[in-house]
């Protein structure tokens, strides 16, 4: 039987930045948690989308579209949805808290990417410790 997560606590468990944690799984997919600060990298999920849920603070998120490139701004309690193969790279200058929620497996760099730069965790999602 599952019990209830309190989101808060569980963020307040680590401190890596761009290193998401499974809180929970829905039938094949996770539910991640992760703080971000600064610049994440330009990538791309070709088979799935990808959902944000801003927990505190505010995410940026670049978009390379067929029409150009554009950027949206979520401030806390926002959701946006990057469709499958669009190029993104999220950002929080400021720092966030986030919730994802993407197929059980899905690497966090996409499957089409820059060099990852250190301060980046490539991960399909570490464990809540």
């Amino acid at each position: 039987m599952s019990e209830p997560i309190d989101l808060q606590s569980a963020l307040a468990t680590f401190t890596d930045l761009w290193s998401p944690r499974i809180v929970s799984r829905v039938n094949d997919y996770d539910v991640r948690v992760a703080k971000v600060a600064g610049d994440h990298l330009w990538h791309a999920h070709d088979d799935t989308d990808e959902f944000f849920l801003v927990l505190d603070g505010e995410l940026t998120i670049e978009l390379r579209e067929e029409g150009g490139e554009r950027a949206v701004t979520l401030p806390r309690g926002a959701v946006f949805v990057v469709p499958r193969g669009i190029e993104h790279k999220p950002s929080a200058p400021g720092g966030a808290s986030i919730l994802m929620f993407e197929p059980t497996g899905t690497l966090s760099v996409g499957d089409r990417h820059e060099d990852v730069p250190h301060h980046v965790d490539a991960t399909t999602g570490r464990p809540l410790d």
